[in-house]
């Protein structure tokens, strides 16, 4: 079965972090721990796909569209 986020489902994996993945209406929805902060990411197809996150700023969302899994996984690699 394939997973959607799968990049980012491995990444966080990868480190040991805690998470939980779901997709409900087809869509990616990850959200994990890392130094205490919880974090998210949720796939969403508004006439143009993309995800929402706060990987960023755990205070604030972002839209992230075009190929934003690597988008964000370039994020995530700057991290201890």
């Amino acid at each position: 079965m394939a997973v959607r986020l799968d990049k980012l489902v491995n990444f966080v994996a990868s480190r040991g972090w805690r998470y939980h993945y779901a997709e409900p209406g087809g869509l990616g929805a990850l959200s994990f721990e890392y130094k205490g902060l919880r974090y998210r990411v949720w796939e969403f197809d508004e006439g143009e796909p993309g995800a929402e996150s706060n990987v960023r700023s755990t205070g604030r969302s972002d839209d992230y569209y075009g190929d934003y899994e690597e988008q964000i996984l370039a994020i995530l690699r700057t991290w201890d």
